[in-house]
């Protein structure tokens, strides 16, 4: 790239101007893609330690078998490539509200878009993840009632610092109850979040699932300089729940 910044595209959505940027780093010399949302950064590939860490985390809980796994925000696909790293997991779904973030991985716009989309056991499902989560058909609408040994999301900020007003439900009993339904018997739900650990969070959790733990991810921000930290929460589904 011989600029040294580039807005690789821009479109209308309905929850806002999303864009696709690259710049070149000062220091590393090397690309770095961006994605925000009307003047707010939603992801960057120079931060991708945590959405790597929702995936091995999750993953780690689960036994020496075939998997079948389901993603709700596909971002720059860190999360989804780390899922297929992983030998075990036999299809991937992956669920994102917008349509125009599928379409730059499926036309190689960022980094890992090609690998995603020629991956045999990956699909990308243009959908509200919230919306089908709440819906006793659950996450695939191809195969009504399915189940997955683990459902990782990566959406909202926080539980507490959401996107859309209508992602709250999620974070309550109820919603959890409706996610948890649609898991497999020792099935995990894994949660990314931005903020610190959530005491009441974790409470809610635990009115649900069998087991509960906040794992707190660090990292080195070469931009503020020191290190940050992201929150992943894992929730696991007892053996013997229906």
């Amino acid at each position: 790239m011989g600029l040294r910044f580039e807005e690789i595209d821009w479109q209308p959505t309905p929850i806002g101007e999303i864009s696709l940027r690259r710049r070149r780093h000062p220091v590393s010399g090397e690309d770095v893609y961006e994605v925000k949302l009307g003047d707010e950064f939603l992801m960057s590939s120079l931060f991708t330690t945590g959405e790597i860490a929702l995936t091995e985390l999750a993953l780690a809980e689960l036994p020496d078998t075939e998997l079948d796994v389901a993603v709700g925000g596909l971002g720059l696909g860190y999360t989804a490539q780390a899922v297929l790293d992983d030998p075990r997991v036999r299809t991937l779904t992956v669920i994102d509200a917008l349509a125009e973030v599928i379409d730059w991985h499926q036309r190689g716009l960022v980094p890992l878009g090609a690998r995603l989309s020629s991956d045999t056991r990956c699909r990308l499902l243009h959908g509200d993840f919230f919306a089908l989560a709440a819906d006793p058909c659950g996450l695939d609408p191809k195969e009504p009632g399915r189940r997955f040994h683990a459902i990782l999301l990566d959406v909202d900020h926080s539980p507490r610092h959401v996107l859309h007003p209508r992602h709250a439900a999620l974070y309550q009993p109820a919603g959890l109850r409706a996610l948890a339904g649609h898991l497999h018997p020792g099935g995990v739900f894994a949660l990314w979040s931005n903020d610190p650990p959530d005491a009441q969070f974790t409470s809610t959790l635990s009115e649900v699932f069998a087991q509960t733990a906040a794992h707190v991810v660090a990292f080195d921000n070469p931009l503020q300089g020191g290190t940050s930290t992201n929150t992943v929460y894992l929730a696991g589904k007892a053996p013997d729940t229906p």
